[in-house]
């Protein structure tokens, strides 16, 4: 954005000064050569009425004199003749009286056409040549016909100074474009940077930092924007607090009855199922506990597990329970360690829920497969079964007796890990569940 108001500035200014110094720069031509035309239309009338009233004797000293007070140093051209040409300070302008008897006074120069054409019409003329201008006056009266006095203006006189005054225009016109891009820039910079604080705020919001808030600053649109943004991050927080305490207090409620169930599976009477009743209720009760400490927690730093433990540990815990509904179960394991940034409290609740849902969903007697593999970018786990298979239901929605909570556990464990989550149809039926888990920092 502020490269591109840059450009725009740049490219307005550019026409602006272009539709005014290039007019200014032709006025500039012309200016200079109405000067130099003037100055030598004013010195070739200046003899007019010597040669009408003096004689050739006496009208030769006054021409030359009127050169020669010049300091002729030079020559002008003249129809394919040179003639002196004064200095800056006297004009530069040769002066040629042209008499009707033929006789040529002052500069040398040829008769040209335009002194023809002004001795036979007996006017004024002003001629423009290839070398420079022709400033012809006629002086009539005379005995044998009309007088021409001829100034010649060269075309260095024509734009003498034209080069440094467009220089300096050039110059102006430079300076003023880089102006206006410093100040467009200058400009463009207070309202850029504030957007890109709030492009990092939105940024640490993202990332869980509920506590960043932008500072007001810029344009009064961009402070709305950055209150508004804080407003929202205020009310996240809020909303984030209120979730973790209501889940924190809902976990705290199951303890209760877990401890009812832990105390009734004591008091069976065959110790072994007590010990298996009393193992699962501990479980249950782990997975409370690590349920109310993550509710609890705050800005609290990603876990991580070798995940091959951890899965290793729940499938043989599920392997009990497959064995009494005759389930075949197929578990492929790579050797360890698989560290994966994924608690292990969190691992062992996604893989009890996609197992949950097998044993759930499909009838007894349905296979299921559990591999862990390693991964370049951590591990990955796939979970399937030979059931009538499923389509992805949605958090929140029934399906099929569902709620689709458990997938929606195991994708927030694939996602908070750094990975990816999908679920696709296992062939010839049943359905495959794959996580991508992302390896831990800091873990061998």
């Amino acid at each position: 954005m502020r490269k591109r108001l840059a450009v725009l500035v740049a490219a307005a200014m550019s026409l602006v000064l272009v539709a005014f110094l290039v007019p200014l720069a032709i006025l500039l031509q012309s200016v200079t050569a109405d000067r130099a035309v003037t100055a030598a239309t004013a010195k070739a009338q200046s003899l007019t009425s010597l040669v009408a009233t003096a004689g050739t004797a006496a009208l030769r000293p006054a021409v030359d004199q009127l050169n020669t007070a010049c300091d002729n140093r030079g020559s002008a051209p003249g129809r394919g003749l040179r003639h002196p040409e004064p200095p800056n300070e006297c004009g530069g302008h040769p002066v040629t009286v042209f008499l009707p008897d033929g006789t040529v006074l002052g500069a040398p120069g040829p008769r040209t056409p335009g002194v023809t054409l002004a001795a036979a019409q007996g006017s004024s003329l002003t001629v423009e040549g290839d070398d420079g201008r022709e400033i012809l006056v006629a002086v009539q009266g005379l005995p044998r016909g009309t007088a021409v006095v001829r100034a010649f203006v060269d075309r260095a006189e024509l734009t003498r100074g034209l080069g440094a005054a467009w220089l300096v225009l050039a110059g102006l016109g430079v300076l003023l474009l880089a102006l206006g891009v410093f100040v467009a820039d200058r400009l463009a910079r207070s309202i850029v940077r504030p957007v890109h604080e709030l492009a990092a705020v939105s940024r640490r919001l993202a990332d869980g930092d509920l506590d960043a808030r932008a500072r007001p600053g810029g344009p009064g649109e961009v402070r709305s924007v950055a209150a508004a943004l804080n407003l929202l991050a205020a009310r996240i927080r809020d909303l984030v607090r209120q979730e973790r305490e209501a889940v924190a207090d809902i976990s705290h409620r199951l303890r209760t009855p877990l401890t009812v169930l832990r105390l009734d599976a004591e008091a069976l009477r065959d110790p072994e199922e007590a010990d298996r009743i009393t193992g699962h209720a501990e479980s249950l009760e782990r997975q409370v506990t690590a349920l109310i400490d993550q509710a609890r927690a705050r800005d609290a730093a990603p876990g991580a597990c070798d995940a091959a433990l951890v899965v290793r540990e729940r499938a043989d815990f599920w392997a009990v329970l497959a064995q009494d509904q005759d389930r075949a179960v197929t578990v492929a394991i790579d050797p360890g360690p698989l560290p994966v940034a994924v608690g292990e409290p969190e691992l062992a609740a996604c893989l009890d829920a996609l197992l949950g849902n097998i044993f759930a969903h499909t009838p007894e007697g349905t296979a299921y497969a559990i591999r862990l593999s390693a991964a370049p970018a951590g591990a990955r786990l796939e979970v399937s079964d030979e059931g009538p298979g499923f389509d992805e239901v949605p958090r929140g929605e029934s399906g099929a007796g569902s709620t689709g909570l458990g997938l929606d556990i195991a994708r927030q464990t694939a996602r908070a890990s750094g990975g990816t989550f999908s679920v696709t149809r296992a062939r010839p039926h049943g359905v495959r569940i794959a996580l991508e888990l992302g390896a831990a920092l800091g873990m061998p």
